[in-house]
């Protein structure tokens, strides 16, 4: 089969959205220069669209022009190496995805053990966000909640009584092993966050799996959240302000 003919049938069976490169290609590394002038060929002829230097899609077409491709895709070898999870996408990224906004960003934010100075990819800055924990694929839904709590000052176009509210019920629909997973991991947060998790943990009357959260905290040290007190009847009680 010809390199062409053999990259064509490969993008045919890709799903719509989905970020691929050359290396994508099982061929002799000798062929990589056909490859990238069939790929050239296909992108001119609106088959494909490319994304960045040597980062090709296959667009979803629509009356309004071609989708561009989810946040995941975009930034998808910074979450994943060689098939092991080391990043997962949070803050900005997915504040509307959890209902704490309506806003969409152009910036991703990747929570990591290990991170970089923020870039520009296309029309994103992708930033990164300092994660202690162990990033598993297990805990990652935890974790952006924790980064959610983290950063409940910093949530665009709402204010720190709505997001507490969201943040009730999104933790409200947690079983209890997972909620107990959520105050480990919070113990690796700074002591504001597990005093809000805390708060918000009492309201849900699960006061009685708190008792190591409220020890892992400094019992004089107060917590200036503005609107916290507006939404959690508990608040004063881990001392937020």
């Amino acid at each position: 089969m010809k390199v062409t003919e053999y990259i064509r049938n490969s993008i045919d069976r890709l799903p719509k959205g989905y970020i691929f490169t050359y290396e994508d290609f099982k061929v002799d590394v000798s062929q990589k220069e056909a490859i990238i002038k069939a790929l050239n060929r296909m992108v001119n002829s609106g088959k494909i669209e490319k994304l960045s230097k040597g980062r090709y899609f296959k667009p979803e077409k629509t009356p309004f022009g071609a989708l561009q491709p989810n946040q995941e895709q975009i930034v998808k070898d910074l979450l994943n190496e060689d098939g092991k999870v080391v990043g997962y996408l949070t803050g900005y990224s997915i504040y509307n995805k959890l209902g704490l906004t309506t806003q969409v960003s152009n910036v991703i934010q990747i929570g990591k053990n290990q991170t970089r100075p923020k870039f520009k990819r296309e029309r994103y800055t992708i930033a990164f966000i300092k994660q202690k924990n162990i990033i598993t694929k297990k805990n990652i839904p935890l974790l952006q909640i924790l980064d959610s709590i983290k950063l409940v000052k910093k949530i665009p176009d709402t204010n720190i009584k709505a997001s507490c509210l969201r943040l009730l019920e999104i933790i409200k629909n947690l079983n209890i092993d997972e909620k107990k997973d959520l105050i480990r991991l919070s113990l690796k947060y700074p002591p504001s966050t597990r005093a809000l998790l805390g708060a918000l943990l009492d309201v849900l009357e699960n006061k009685s799996i708190t008792s190591g959260l409220k020890e892992s905290l400094n019992p004089i040290t107060k917590y200036e959240i503005p609107g916290v007190s507006k939404a959690l009847s508990k608040a004063s009680d881990w001392n937020i302000i």
